[in-house]
């Protein structure tokens, strides 16, 4: 039985997605629950909708990243941290601790999106990239100084 989704489902499809499953599944899970709808021809017209809208909504969604992007773009943050002579921390740095910064500095951002190969164990300047959205990305330069 074909029919369009109207919630993402894990192992299933995305919303708006045309999908063939099993009647049973169908008739006592995804239509009682108004998870799906029937793909029928009225349907294809709800389908076509939600695609539309489903486009509209990432394209805003990808004008806001590369606005918060260019906001992101080249702030630099200093992080305080114990060293020895040597510069090298007795800790680390992690993307946690530059999401805190960067959150001091009035820029909100999840620990998730920050790349870090690595923690930072020295001190120096870093270019850190933060995934804001899909392929758009910013870059923060960190600087990690004693304090």
């Amino acid at each position: 039985m074909n029919v369009i989704l109207l919630e993402n489902l894990e192992g299933v499809g995305a919303r708006g997605a045309m999908v063939s499953v099993k009647p049973g599944f169908a008739r006592n899970y995804l239509l009682p629950r108004q998870l799906a709808i029937q793909a029928d021809t009225k349907s294809g017209k709800v389908y076509e909708e939600l695609q539309r809208q489903r486009e509209i909504r990432s394209q805003k969604d990808l004008e806001a990243a590369r606005a918060e992007a260019a906001k992101l773009n080249g702030v630099e943050v200093n992080i305080p941290a114990q060293a020895n002579e040597e510069d090298t921390l007795f800790g680390s740095v992690t993307n946690a601790d530059v999401a805190e910064a960067l959150h001091r500095a009035g820029h909100a951002v999840d620990k998730r999106r920050i790349e870090l190969a690595e923690p930072i164990k020295q001190l120096g300047r870093y270019d850190i990239v933060v995934n804001i959205h899909g392929g758009v990305t910013a870059t923060v330069k960190v600087w990690v100084v004693r304090p």
